[in-house]
């Protein structure tokens, strides 16, 4: 146990931290258009129109 504690925990804690690093700087690299969030579309309150044949 104290093994895991010693050596497997913190090697998982940086692992986890250096990924998460990794994941929020790679916008950098991204064109511009594309490190914009993604666009939200508005949602209508009126209800749809179905028109039956």
């Amino acid at each position: 146990m104290t093994f895991f504690r010693q050596t497997i925990a913190p090697f998982l804690i940086v692992l986890i931290f250096v990924v998460a690093l990794v994941a929020v700087s790679a916008r950098i690299f991204l064109p511009e258009d594309m490190a914009q969030p993604a666009p939200v579309e508005e949602i209508s309150s009126s209800p749809a129109v179905v028109i039956s044949e």
